[in-house]
């Protein structure tokens, strides 16, 4: 048959065309082959980027974050810090559960057992929903205090997202340093092995796509001095006045 022009196509096409497409599903699978050998490597390089550690250096102030595990190992952490001798005090951050009752006093327990003396915990309750909007609440605690150099202690697999956040929120001049605390339901090394491990990998990877969105045009704050910053708004209100999301933000 010959096709519109006078042009017919040739048996050697044909086979060519074929030829070319078996070569690109054989490279397809052998690519897939390669990437199930090297898998294990992979996923511990994934598990490994969400922890950082920066290293404790002499501060102002230790800030464990809210919502710490079952076994309070981020209080446990902070603790050790404070009793080595990096800071003079560790702010107990923490959002509410009732007008009675509040995650930042479950970690003013956690620190008192493990060692921080009463006049060196500085209890810090908010009505924070996610890690941004703690950054923001605490960014007025440290500016209210003059804080300078600001040690904060999380959970490992959320050290990176809350560097991220926080290096853009606190206040202009202040030095940030943050360090992991263990936590026995992420083994980077491991994750994928556990639902609980999948789990939080995942709330991870979708909460710093939700960072980078939300605070896309935020720069880190490094050059002016927090006196020369015009006055902070208090988180009270931020939340009257609309500012901050009213609604639970999913992935944080």
């Amino acid at each position: 048959m010959t096709l519109a022009g006078g042009f017919r196509p040739s048996r050697n096409t044909q086979r060519g065309g074929i030829f070319f497409r078996l070569l690109f599903l054989l490279c397809f699978l052998f690519f897939l082959f390669v990437i199930y050998l090297v898998r294990h490597p992979l996923l511990r390089f994934a598990g490994d980027f969400w922890v950082v550690d920066d290293g404790p250096a002499p501060s102002d102030a230790i800030v464990v974050l809210g919502d710490d595990n079952y076994n309070g190992d981020r209080a446990s952490r902070a603790a050790a810090l404070f009793k080595a001798g990096w800071a003079p005090r560790v702010v107990a951050s923490g959002r509410g559960l009732r007008s009675y009752a509040s995650v930042a006093e479950l970690e003013q327990h956690d620190l008192a057992v493990d060692g921080v003396p009463q006049d060196a915990i500085v209890r810090f309750d908010h009505r924070a929903e996610d890690t941004r909007e703690e950054a923001l609440a605490l960014r007025q605690l440290v500016f209210q205090r003059g804080w300078k150099r600001i040690l904060i202690v999380t959970s490992n697999y959320h050290t990176r997202r809350s560097r991220y956040i926080f290096a853009r929120t606190l206040p202009s001049g202040t030095a940030l340093r943050v360090v992991p605390a263990p936590d026995p339901e992420y083994d980077p090394e491991r994750w994928w092995y556990t639902r609980r491990g999948v789990t939080i990998f995942s709330h991870e990877l979708l909460g710093m796509v939700d960072a980078l969105w939300e605070m896309r045009h935020n720069d880190v704050q490094t050059s002016d001095s927090a006196s020369a910053r015009p006055a902070i708004p208090s988180v009270a209100d931020l939340y009257h006045g609309g500012t901050l999301p009213v609604y639970t933000q999913l992935f944080l």
